[in-house]
């Protein structure tokens, strides 16, 4: 598949200012479990930055995300996301997160992530998600796919039972250094090492 042909299916990548590499963010209105915890005061979600700043000002964004949204359903949209991956254009970076806006929708859409993954093996990717219900399919997780359960509520303990997860503080014990690095990951790749059980990030 041509790279052009893959970008037509896929719609585009997101390049967040503060990562090392792409990205493919979804709606995060679609979210099945953080769409009900955004209601919820202290929840993580609450006051999602996906609902703010140029989410808010430029309508587009969100737009865009709903036609990638629309395009998973496409059956040649594993192999155009692994061609646009593959690409020296995103390769070069050697990480990509998925999800930076929005989060898995359902088992196909797992799979097809599985499926991307295995057909990139050079790079690593990291996917942060609040469906618990994923735990049931990490024996079939891609080596080059790490998978972070996110907690739910703010200064929630990390849960013992899933092999790295994140977690949300407010008591200075964060782990992430980005709000010393300009809000950026700089050299700093812990969110994409599966040695590194749990990620904390200060609330803000």
């Amino acid at each position: 598949m041509l790279i052009k042909d893959a970008n037509k299916i896929i719609v585009s990548l997101s390049k967040p200012e503060k990562m090392p590499g792409f990205a493919y963010g979804i709606p995060a209105a679609e979210c099945k479990t953080g769409s009900k915890l955004r209601l919820i005061p202290g929840s993580v979600c609450h006051g999602c930055y996906a609902f703010t700043g140029n989410y808010k000002r430029f309508p587009v964004i969100v737009q865009v995300q709903y036609k990638r949204l629309e395009s998973i359903q496409n059956p040649l949209w594993v192999e155009a996301m692994a061609t646009v991956i593959n690409s020296e254009r995103v390769s070069q970076h050697k990480v990509f997160r998925w999800h930076d806006a929005g989060d898995v929708q359902d088992l196909d859409h797992l799979n097809k992530i599985f499926a991307v993954c295995k057909l990139t093996p050079q790079i690593t990717h990291w996917m942060p998600t609040r469906e618990a219900w994923i735990k049931d399919h990490l024996s079939r997780c891609p080596d080059n796919l790490i998978i972070r359960l996110s907690m739910t509520m703010i200064d929630q303990p990390a849960a013992g039972s899933w092999p790295n997860t994140s977690t949300v503080v407010t008591d200075g014990a964060a782990t992430c250094p980005a709000p010393n690095q300009g809000g950026k990951c700089q050299d700093c790749r812990a969110c994409w090492s599966k040695d590194i059980k749990n990620i904390s990030y200060g609330k803000h």
